[in-house]
């Protein structure tokens, strides 16, 4: 990874350059990130200021919750006026419920829960995302049974298209046994990327319809829900021979012995986005200081974990291998957050983009992010009917709020504590320069064309019945 936008952040501080150079910036600018609402003044959280200085907030086991466990441990949250409780979960459903029903003030959680709050499929109250956790953080894992099963191909430590498994789930149904694998939630990265490298690889993954929760209708390969922790106990009683997850869950199979990951989502579908900061519309609106006081405390850790290509991520680590936390090996940790990663065949490849917090504006709630889970929605029937460009733009606009990120932006250039250039002006649109394994450019301007233009995946004007795609 490069240099965190240029500036250096050492323990809780900034340089002396970079802290001159904030000042000076300071001055100048006139909007962070452009996000096409009002240009708001700077908000400064004084301690004691906010609504609900006292906070519970939710997350899953995952490598991703890494800045907010940075937030708390470096005393970034505290700085803030805020005590933060971090409360793990069971599964994404469980942090739903505790996020609509405001036992969770807000928590780690999947794009696609938000997404889907927005595009009115998912929870009855609406749940906004000012804050975007990372970018990619994904791969494929497959068991020591089929990668035996598919040959050398599967050893060289390339990413593997899912072509190679064709024959391997053609051997399974000739046997009568369906080929399985696991992914963590309808709605979530996971499911995407994985039913994304499958159809790439020409498997039908399956489509969802009111009578098919499941979304298996059609498919060459079943998918099913699994936690994330459980993923690896889960491949190796035989139950599924595959998953896509988070880290460290992909490493843990190579660590365990039971299997190992044949590609990185980076490689599957290009930078795509992941989890996200959410909460309810209505807890924003009653506390707005005290959302502002989180960003702040998230955007800072969010830089430090970029810092100076990645310096502090070993620190990161021993934060997270904490049982309250992830609660994962230290090495198993230290693989994918410093940008290292086993695969196949016992191929170790520096996969800098892997885990991305603050570089390449992650921490940025993008529009065209969000456009993308749209998208993939759309593509496997869990929006049933086709749509136009504006409503995908509409109802990323309605849960996506870089405005609110905006201002904490602003208000931290105004203390000295990052530099404007840290923020660079943007519509919302991020450049997409990694290229999908299938070749398709993801265009998040024209969505309804994208969503439509796959070979395996519904067409416009197609839904999905329980006789077939029609």
């Amino acid at each position: 990874m490069g240099k965190a936008r240029g500036f250096e952040v050492r323990g809780n501080g900034f340089t002396r350059r970079a802290a001159v150079v904030a000042l000076l910036a300071s001055v100048a600018l006139a909007g962070c990130g452009g996000s096409g609402g009002e240009d708001k003044a700077p908000v400064a959280v004084a301690a004691g200021a906010v609504e609900k200085p006292n906070l519970k907030l939710g997350f899953i086991k995952l490598t991703d919750i890494a800045p907010m466990v940075v937030a708390k441990e470096k005393g970034f949250f505290a700085e803030e006026g805020l005590s933060v409780t971090l409360e793990p979960q069971a599964n994404w459903k469980v942090l739903l419920n505790g996020v609509v029903e405001g036992d969770l003030d807000a928590s780690h959680m999947l794009a696609g829960q938000v997404l889907a709050s927005g595009a009115g499929i998912g929870a009855k109250k609406t749940i906004i995302a000012p804050f975007s956790l990372d970018l990619n953080g994904k791969g494929v894992t497959l068991s020591n049974q089929v990668l035996d099963l598919i040959g050398p191909a599967a050893q060289t430590g390339e990413p593997l298209s899912a072509a190679a498994l064709k024959p391997v789930v053609a051997k399974f149904k000739a046997e009568g046994k369906p080929f399985k694998m696991a992914m963590v939630f309808p709605v979530s990265t996971h499911n995407y990327v994985l039913r994304y490298w499958l159809a790439a690889g020409g498997l039908n993954p399956g489509y969802y319809l009111p009578e098919d929760t499941a979304g298996t209708t059609g498919a060459d390969v079943q998918l099913s829900v699994t936690p994330p922790p459980q993923m690896p106990a889960t491949m190796e009683a035989g139950t599924i021979s595959g998953y896509s997850v988070g880290e460290p869950w992909n490493q843990a199979s190579v660590a365990k012995k039971i299997g190992a990951p044949v590609i990185v989502d980076p490689d599957i579908a290009g930078t795509t986005g992941d989890k996200v900061f959410g909460m309810t519309e209505d807890f924003a609106k009653k506390n707005p200081k005290t959302v502002q006081a989180m960003l702040r405390a998230l955007i800072r850790a969010s830089m430090w974990l970029d810092a100076e290509g990645g310096k502090n991520r070993p620190e990161a680590v021993k934060m997270l291998a904490n049982s309250k936390y992830v609660g994962a090996d230290e090495k198993v940790l230290l693989a994918s957050m410093t940008g290292k990663f086993t695969f196949a065949g016992g191929k170790t490849k520096a996969t800098p983009e892997f885990n991305l917090f603050f570089d390449q504006q992650a921490s940025y709630p993008m529009y065209s992010d969000g456009i993308w889970f749209l998208t993939q929605m759309r593509r496997w029937g869990q929006i049933a009917e086709s749509k136009p460009d504006q409503w995908y733009l509409d109802t990323v606009k309605s849960v996506y709020r870089p405005d609110l990120y905006d201002a904490a932006a602003k208000s931290l250039v105004a203390d000295g504590k990052a530099p404007a250039e840290a923020f660079p002006k943007t519509d919302g649109f991020r450049v997409y320069t990694r290229k999908a394994i299938d070749g398709v450019p993801f265009d998040a301007k024209r969505p309804a064309a994208y969503a439509a233009s796959f070979a395996i995946g519904l067409k416009d004007g197609q839904k999905v019945t329980p006789a077939g795609v029609k």
